[in-house]
């Protein structure tokens, strides 16, 4: 062994860095982590897999741009609620 070692060009991480997926700690609430806990089990899969594909999915829809038809369909839905609360002026002074 050497007296002493040149560490100067080091980096942190890991010896061998992982292929598509990387080990992370991060703080869950405990009540989504039993969530995913008894879905897993009840569908026969890891929980971890499970919280993956759902943040996966997540991504995926999160950077979608809003079409055509996704807004025809929420202002068919919208407008007709927002047009029952409002009410004429004639019917409101009528006794």
């Amino acid at each position: 062994m050497r007296a002493e070692y040149d560490f100067s060009k080091g980096k942190r991480g890991a010896a061998i860095p992982q292929k598509g997926k990387t080990r992370i700690s991060i703080f869950i609430d405990n009540a989504v982590l039993e969530a995913f806990r008894a879905r897993a089990e009840k569908a026969g899969t890891g929980y971890q897999t499970m919280m993956n594909e759902a943040l996966r999915k997540y991504l995926t829809e999160a950077d979608q741009p809003v079409t055509e038809t996704v807004l025809r369909n929420v202002l068919r839905q919208e407008i007709p609620e927002y047009l029952r609360g409002l009410t004429p002026r004639s019917t409101r002074t009528r006794r």
